[in-house]
């Protein structure tokens, strides 16, 4: 710590020519190594991210996609890491008005900490903060991307998520505020181990369910649970920018230590996906089947948020007559290994047709449906079943003992009356139009539905 001549607290970094280079150049240049590598799927700007905090050599590439998605506009960055050095209850705050780093001096927001102080039971902790990591190895690339924006960190001892997601629920109300959440994934896991754990993770934080969150998981377990409740809360979702893990750099697999990032979209990720990426979809379903012809392998360039667990629905139809459907009413394996999977199946392997041949595919038209995991209604009685069913915006399954059967949301365009529907797909399963018991299941969800343009051969 020193005073400049105005008398300005500067924290001296802690962790330059450890965690990072403690040369401007050489800091320069590997920043700027990371924004070269950047594969820049994403052009949403957000305002959270988690990013991972080990050392730049190994997970700085990641913390700088992570980010980099921050939105421009913003003019103060809360971080919040969990505390590795000194243990202690509750959160913590710098008392210093710059932070120094071999890029330079950034400002830190005293009157956000204040208020943190008087209002939400925060403290000052600067013995805790200063030789603390996981919040400094962020500032250099902050210092990269944003000019004029001040710095609010934030210390996780021992705490719970609640004060978390409370303090990002109120901040996030102002467009100039965003946040950043420090945490790496498993520690010192085999190679094979850690991918496990690490997916695990992954698929807790994107679904939303993380109510079971162990602290092995990421040892920023309570920043990581706080955001996952604020998105929740608000119908926000996480999208996935990239994992890795230490091994990627040093190639050692027996010892690895986990990195991921993600972004928080104000919205579902089906409807991110349709936003974004539609044309995508279907060009892949197209790809998937053409390519069964001709032989040849496809190599598919995709961001990460098609590695995420989903289910779809792949429909051909020809002349305005279904040609095949099959697809997966419960997400169990990524989005893009479902849409593959269930282009050839549509194609090939659905028992009412007779396969594509070659001369079909150019009359197809391809559409792909997204579905939402599925939610059990409850209900007394049919009449408080169908009273629970929204036409033309819930797909439904159907389930008693060995029976079931599934109505994607699209069939209200054949049956717009919710007794038709239900009745018809009670036949479907095999049941009578009329058939009702005590075992009778109901689940609905929502769909997201991608038409291809139209097709040119």
């Amino acid at each position: 710590m020193y005073y400049n001549a105005y008398m300005k607290k500067i924290k001296e970094p802690s962790v330059a020519g450890s965690f990072y280079t403690a040369d401007k150049f050489d800091l320069t240049a590997q920043i700027d190594s990371f924004r070269e590598e950047n594969k820049n799927y994403y052009k949403n700007p957000t305002r959270l991210v988690i990013v991972p905090h080990a050392g730049l050599i190994y997970s700085g590439r990641l913390a700088y996609e992570g980010i980099s998605q921050l939105s421009a506009n913003v003019k103060n960055i809360f971080i919040f890491a969990p505390a590795h050095r000194v243990a202690f209850d509750g959160l913590g705050l710098s008392s210093y008005d710059e932070w120094q780093t071999p890029l330079g001096n950034i400002k830190v927001n005293q009157k956000i900490c204040k208020e943190l102080v008087e209002n939400e039971g925060l403290s000052y902790n600067d013995e805790a903060i200063s030789p603390e990591h996981a919040l400094e190895i962020q500032v250099p690339i902050i210092q990269s991307l944003f000019k004029d924006v001040y710095i609010v960190p934030i210390l996780i001892g021992r705490e719970g998520p609640d004060i978390i997601e409370k303090i990002i629920e109120k901040y996030y109300t102002n467009p100039e505020n965003a946040f950043i959440i420090s945490s790496d994934l498993s520690h010192f896991l085999t190679d094979d181990n850690a991918k496990e754990l690490d997916r695990k993770t992954a698929n807790m934080i994107e679904s939303g369910n993380v109510y079971d969150f162990k602290y092995e998981q990421a040892c920023g377990a309570v920043g990581i649970v706080g955001a996952v409740g604020f998105a929740n809360k608000n119908g926000y979702s996480l999208i996935r920018i990239d994992m890795a893990n230490s091994g990627n750099i040093t190639d050692d697999k027996s010892s690895v230590v986990g990195y991921g990032s993600w972004f928080l979209y104000e919205g579902d990720k089906n409807s991110f996906i349709e936003k974004n990426y539609s044309d995508f979809v279907t060009d892949i379903a197209r790809l998937v089947i053409k390519s069964s012809f001709d032989k040849k392998g496809i190599t598919l360039n995709y961001p990460q948020v098609f590695d995420e667990l989903g289910a779809c629905f792949v429909t051909l139809e020809k002349f305005g007559q279904l040609r095949g459907c099959i697809g997966s009413i419960v997400a169990h394996q990524s989005l893009i290994n479902d849409l593959v999977a269930h282009s050839k199946d549509a194609a090939f392997n659905d028992y009412r047709f007779s396969p594509v041949t070659s001369s079909e595919v150019k009359d197809l038209s391809i559409s792909v449906s997204i579905l939402s995991e599925p939610k059990k209604i409850e209900f007394d009685g049919e009449l408080d079943l169908l009273d629970n069913i929204t036409p033309f915006v819930d797909g439904i399954i159907i389930r008693d003992g060995n029976y079931q059967a599934v109505y994607l949301p699209s069939v209200w365009e054949q049956l717009p009356v919710k007794t038709d529907f239900l009745n018809s797909l009670k036949v479907k399963a095999g049941l009578s139009a009329d058939y009702f018991s005590d075992t009778f299941e109901a689940y609905k969800f929502k769909s997201t539905y991608i038409k291809e343009k139209e097709f040119s051969a």
